[in-house]
């Protein structure tokens, strides 16, 4: 089997690829967890959540993409299978069946901000090592906070 060859030193290689594995797993999940709340979303505000649901989920997997190529970029081999993400996912399970609209906005509040916290824990780890990596990982982090900073402003008030 051809493998690909990083030029990144071997213990640079493997805080990368763990941060980017995470990364991987947690923006898998957050697409699932939104496209889930999406399907089940009831109440007045109904339309504006389910279509802000869509926007996050168009999001995570965009970048899960991206983060993926860079793990590939680097030979390392991205692994998005349903197990994989299961058991490393850092978000908890979201409620089952219909969520009203309060309620889904409350449930991608708590999502998006475990998702950020791990990111910006991967943002120190991988910073001092390897600067394209980092900045992959600032511009998830980027978007998830607007989407954080949206679904809290959609509760206030």
């Amino acid at each position: 089997m051809y493998a690909i060859k990083s030029t990144l030193p071997d213990a640079t290689l493997k805080t990368v690829g763990e941060a980017l594995q995470g990364a991987l797993v947690d923006l898998i999940d957050l697409s699932l967890i939104a496209k889930q709340t999406h399907w089940n979303v009831l109440g007045p505000r109904f339309r504006s959540v389910h279509l802000q649901l869509d926007e996050v989920v168009d999001i995570a997997r965009s970048h899960s993409d991206t983060v993926a190529e860079r793990a590939a970029a680097l030979g390392l081999s991205p692994d998005g299978r349903a197990a994989t993400v299961a058991s490393g996912t850092g978000i908890g399970a979201v409620p089952e069946g219909w969520q009203k609209d309060t309620d889904a906005v409350r449930t991608l509040v708590d999502a998006l901000g475990a998702v950020i916290v791990r990111m910006r824990e991967r943002l120190d780890e991988v910073g001092p090592v390897d600067s394209v990596s980092e900045d992959v990982l600032i511009q998830i982090t980027k978007d998830l906070e607007k989407h954080h900073w949206m679904f809290q402003a959609e509760n206030e008030g």
